[in-house]
């Protein structure tokens, strides 16, 4: 029995060893490729000295392929895209070449980064910052420099910021940025952080640019810049710092054009301030002019009436000099008063409800304007026109937990020629208290200029204190539940608002601190926070406490 049972027993294990051989199953494929290209020869060889070639050749252990080879190479000293040609320009290899169309500069080192601009074929893994040097001299620079760029102002910084070198000699000054390329340049390419590599000895200045239009030239209407007030000397200086910033574009007028025949548009590109414009044109008495600022575009609107004209004369300073620009009057665009909702969503509870025009409002009649509640109890309102005369404020009490119905009767509101609206019925509610968060800041900055705080929602600046509080205590009440962020702004010349920087005169833009963490509000939450400018960085988990009671809209005015 025994022998029996033993054969049994080899006689299943045998047959269940059989039925998982014979059991099909899926190939798995292998683990995927993620080791980047391995550069196995460079022809000539890395760090060539008097290098008198027509190409270079780069070999690798696989098929490559390149992808944005013209954003991501970046030729130090530089060379226009017409020098030089990089191949395979489609399709894949295991050599890239680039093919020089022009000759180098005498007794120059020469490097070229490819950052990722070269991936394997299969998988798309880059050969990362693969860096080619040479020399047309005797010797390779062995200088390096390196630092970090951040935006001045917005909270990211733009990635591919080129880092420029001009060197300082006998000719040398500040507005060769804008006439001659550098010497030297590199890339921060997909990161904030620079480096410089084989450079000579010597005194230099320096930028960073974001080359928009990649020609290495400062346009001010379209680039960044950042500067360092003083010259560097290599090789004492090996690391800085850039804020980038927008300069004020040079303000000059456009050519006025015609609308319509109460209607001229007044065009302008950079930052107007005071620059003055005059109508120069012969019209009666009756005449009257209105003007206001357009909110889409860098025009003021010119609004006319009282006289039947075929054209109206401008005088405008440009270009240094007063020049009479003509607007003939021709293929009006039609139009006609148009009152619309500008309160979008829920109206606040610290807000007031507002409308919007098409044409600027120039009187009111708060006698033709009716507010009712969810009760259809009529509530107190009064109109008042805002300064640009497009935005008209229904100012009325404004209580938790109600619904509105806003009636405006004909002669409510009167356009700068005297027509009125038609009537027009609009409906907002708000939210109970409980649906609101409140947040309490605490700031902590050492500095000897006053400064701002502003509560950012998004890129929108949600609330703001324009100048320092007793005690640094700053309340945001009533807030929808959202994430916020807070930024301090360095008031240095006390004019409430950041000012940006100029290089030529040598003016580093106001500066900017963003707390470091978004805030994020619940309803019928309290959140306090700390905003340490001088130990900005998470600490451990703020204190955050459902309310009790929080306040209504009776208590004090926030900004």
């Amino acid at each position: 029995m025994m022998r029996i049972g033993l054969k049994f027993l080899l006689l299943g294990g045998l047959l269940l060893t059989t039925l998982q051989c014979a059991k099909r199953a899926s190939p798995t494929g292998g683990p995927r490729d993620s080791l980047p290209p391995v550069l196995v020869n460079a022809s000539p060889k890395l760090n060539t000295v008097f290098f008198d070639k027509e190409e270079i050749n780069l070999t690798f252990d696989e098929y490559v392929t390149l992808k944005d080879i013209s954003k991501q190479l970046i030729i130090s000293p530089p060379l226009n895209s017409s020098q030089y040609k990089v191949y395979p320009v489609t399709g894949a290899s295991k050599k890239v070449t680039l093919r020089l169309q022009d000759s180098l500069l005498k007794n120059t080192t020469y490097t070229f980064n490819f950052g990722e601009g070269i991936i394997d074929f299969n998988e798309g893994n880059p050969a990362s910052y693969l860096t080619y040097t040479l020399s047309t001299g005797a010797t390779i620079d062995s200088l390096y420099l390196k630092g970090k760029v951040s935006d001045a102002f917005e909270r990211e910084t733009e990635r591919y910021i080129s880092l420029q070198l001009y060197p300082v000699d006998s000719v040398y000054n500040d507005s060769v940025i804008f006439t001659e390329k550098p010497l030297y340049v590199t890339s921060t390419l997909d990161t904030t952080l620079f480096r410089f590599q084989n450079l000579r000895a010597g005194k230099y200045a320096i930028i960073a640019l974001e080359d928009k239009a990649g020609n290495y030239f400062f346009e001010q209407n379209m680039d960044k810049i950042g500067f360092v007030e003083d010259l560097i000397e290599l090789p004492q200086d090996s690391i800085l710092d850039f804020r980038l910033f927008q300069e004020k574009a040079n303000f000059f007028w456009d050519k006025p054009y015609f609308i319509n025949d109460h209607h001229i548009a007044l065009a302008y590109y950079g930052e107007r301030e005071e620059e003055a414009f005059k109508m120069v044109s012969e019209v009666p008495d009756s005449f009257e002019f209105l003007v206001t600022q357009n909110r889409v575009t860098d025009t003021l609107d010119y609004w006319f009436k009282g006289a039947e004209l075929d054209s109206l004369q401008f005088e405008l300073n440009i270009k240094d000099s007063l020049q009479i620009k003509t607007v003939q009057f021709k293929n009006p665009i039609p139009d006609s008063l148009v009152i619309d909702k500008h309160t979008a969503g829920s109206l606040r509870l610290v807000e007031k409800f507002e409308l919007k025009s098409n044409l600027p409002i120039t009187e009111v009649n708060s006698e033709m304007v009716q507010v009712t509640n969810v009760d259809t109890l009529p509530i107190p309102a009064r109109l008042k026109i805002q300064e640009n005369y497009d935005r008209i404020t229904v100012d009325f009490e404004v209580l938790p937990n109600d619904r509105y119905e806003i009636t405006l009767l004909p002669n409510a509101l009167v356009d700068f020629w005297g027509n009125t609206n038609d009537t027009l019925v609009y409906r907002t509610s708000t939210k109970k208290v409980e649906d609101y968060g409140n947040i309490f800041l605490r700031v902590q900055h050492q500095s000897p200029h006053p400064y701002i705080i502003e509560l950012l929602k998004g890129d929108e600046v949600f609330r703001r204190y324009d100048s320092p509080i007793e005690g640094n205590n700053y309340s945001f009440k009533l807030l929808d539940a959202g994430k916020y962020s807070v930024r301090l702004i360095e008031d240095a010349n006390k004019n409430k608002k950041w000012d940006t920087g100029n290089y030529l005169k040598k003016i580093q833009p106001e500066n900017v601190i963003y707390f470091w963490k978004e805030i994020d509000l619940r309803a019928n939450w309290d959140m306090n926070e700390t905003f340490n400018t001088s130990q900005n960085y998470p600490d451990p988990p703020e204190s955050a406490t459902v309310s009790d009671v929080l306040a209504g809209p009776e208590s004090p005015a926030q900004p």
